[in-house]
């Protein structure tokens, strides 16, 4: 099972990037599938979840900016991410939920 996640980079404030997640050795469809970050310095922390059946959940600061998608067809997960800010600046990583298996990570940097 591996999770791998692109679409990070270099982005100015007010910004966006959409982050992309491919899930291989194991299907999607039935899980709860998350995405977390960790900015320099900082501990893990988690910014959104996906339930099976699509219920979304986000932290605080980022509500109403980012969105969690999935797409089971493609086994992929999504991060759309605007208005993006100096202190999103971090690796992000895609998570399955229930077994915390995780990617590498993409790196987000948001700055002028």
């Amino acid at each position: 099972a591996q999770l791998v996640e692109s679409g990070g980079g270099l982005v100015q404030p007010g910004g966006s990037l959409r982050l992309s997640c491919a899930a291989s050795g194991f299907t999607i469809s039935s899980s709860a599938m998350s995405w977390a970050r960790q900015a320099p310095g900082k501990g893990l922390e988690w910014v959104s979840r996906i339930s099976s059946v699509g219920v979304t959940n986000y932290i605080d600061s980022v509500k109403g900016r980012f969105t969690i998608s999935r797409d089971n067809a493609k086994n992929m997960v999504y991060l759309q991410m605007n208005s993006l800010k100096p202190e999103d600046t971090a690796v992000y990583y895609c998570a399955h939920w229930a077994t915390s298996l995780r990617g590498q990570g993409t790196q987000v940097t948001v700055s002028s």
